[in-house]
């Protein structure tokens, strides 16, 4: 059975995953900037009609791409292993690691982890985005190394784990904090007002952090599958290769706001 589900829901998923993440990237790098140019008669009669047919695909894209990534993390790194106790050789550790109460404890964080982010960008501290940037960089580079050494995860699998992990906290900002407020904000526009400046402001902010979770998301879904960084390449060792995945972050989040300049400049006829 597992021969017929591996390639049938990583077909939906990749399938479902350019759905969201392309009209993400719509969204973030070309509609914004355009709506910026509609009078308020254009976006009365445009808003409407785009942003609830392109927020269905948006919304249903980032739920799929979700349930069968979590149905792919059980065929390829969960399913048996974890059941027996030992990994005997599962993707998710190397070969005769013991599963411990720690690597529950660890995938359940990887799944609960939004709710401390969702908290996180409630407070005060959200407020200074520079120092709100550090604390989450550190944060995420913290939960990689609770991975690899506290719960012995291999190369693929703390890479894959920590896209689950914000690719989870993606679905929750679409299902839970982007669509609400989009509702909200295309019922004002229809009905020729003005939309709440709040829900406006929370839209757009999770929206753009989608925007810059999703490289180094899309870059643990490429990376997991091969090892060239794992040790003995570059200089890299076992023991170092965690820091290959802090560094992409990092650089995944620049790359972001690299395209967030860019996508400000380019202008139409």
């Amino acid at each position: 059975m597992e021969e017929i589900l591996h390639p049938l829901f990583r077909w939906i998923h990749i399938i479902a995953g350019i759905t969201w993440i392309g009209l993400l990237y719509f969204f973030n790098f070309i509609n914004g900037h355009v709506a910026a140019t509609m009078d308020a008669d254009s976006k009365r009669k445009v808003v409407p009609e785009l942003m609830p047919r392109a927020l269905y695909w948006f919304r249903y894209g980032a739920a799929w791409t979700w349930l069968s990534g979590i149905v792919l993390m059980y065929i390829v790194f969960w399913g048996g292993g974890l059941s027996f106790g030992e990994s005997a050789g599962t993707n998710l550790f190397d070969e005769g690691t013991m599963v411990s109460q720690t690597t529950h404890i660890m995938l359940l964080f990887t799944f609960a982890a939004v709710f401390l982010y969702d908290y996180l960008y409630k407070t005060g501290l959200a407020s200074n985005v520079r120092i709100i940037t550090i604390v989450s960089f550190l944060l995420v580079a913290a939960v990689i190394y609770l991975f690899k050494f506290v719960s012995g995860f291999s190369y693929r699998g703390f890479n894959i784990h920590l896209g689950a992990m914000f690719g989870t906290m993606m679905a929750f900002n679409v299902w839970f904090r982007i669509w609400p407020a989009q509702q909200k904000i295309i019922t004002a526009i229809k009905d020729g007002q003005a939309p709440n400046g709040s829900d406006v402001a929370l839209a757009g902010l999770r929206s753009k952090h989608n925007t810059y979770m999703s490289i180094p998301l899309i870059w643990t879904m490429m990376n997991q599958h091969t090892v060239i960084f794992a040790g003995g390449n570059f200089g890299i060792t076992e023991s170092t290769n965690w820091l290959v995945l802090v560094a992409m972050v990092a650089i995944g989040w620049h790359l972001a706001f690299q395209l967030y300049k860019k996508s400000a400049k380019v202008k139409g006829f």
